[in-house]
């Protein structure tokens, strides 16, 4: 398994942006699709983001689609979110996450088949 630390999280007014990074600690960073789920208080984790072991295909909830941008940097072992015009809504602990796969191309990520979780980093969008 790899272990995953985020930060980059932070308070912003709403339609502002903010970037949270996920650094990936472990020889095997390539053989993982990577993402971003958040969690509100009284409610279940969801999926934000996901990138394939190749970076090259991409997968977003729809409430983030064309606001969030899911990116993996082989050279810092990284995966980063960008996330523009946020909304109070957008307020969670945001969690990276990894998981093991064979698969190339997919960027499919669900809370059962995650292998690895980071601890989470807040943001808070204000209105």
């Amino acid at each position: 398994q790899v272990q995953l630390a985020e930060s980059g999280g932070g308070l912003v007014q709403a339609g502002g942006s903010l970037r949270v990074s996920c650094v990936v600690s472990g020889r095997t960073y390539s053989r993982y699709i990577l993402g971003w789920f958040r969690q509100v208080p009284g409610k279940e984790r969801e999926f934000v983001a996901g990138i394939s072991r190749s970076g090259d295909n991409t997968d977003y909830a729809d409430s983030v689609k064309g606001r969030f941008t899911i990116v993996r940097d082989r050279a810092w072992n990284t995966v980063s979110l960008q996330m523009n015009s946020l909304q109070p809504e957008d307020s969670a602990v945001y969690y990276c996450a990894a998981r093991a796969t064979v698969l190339e191309t997919s960027a499919t990520l669900t809370t059962q088949d995650v292998d690895s979780w980071g601890k989470g980093t807040r943001v808070i969008v204000s209105s």
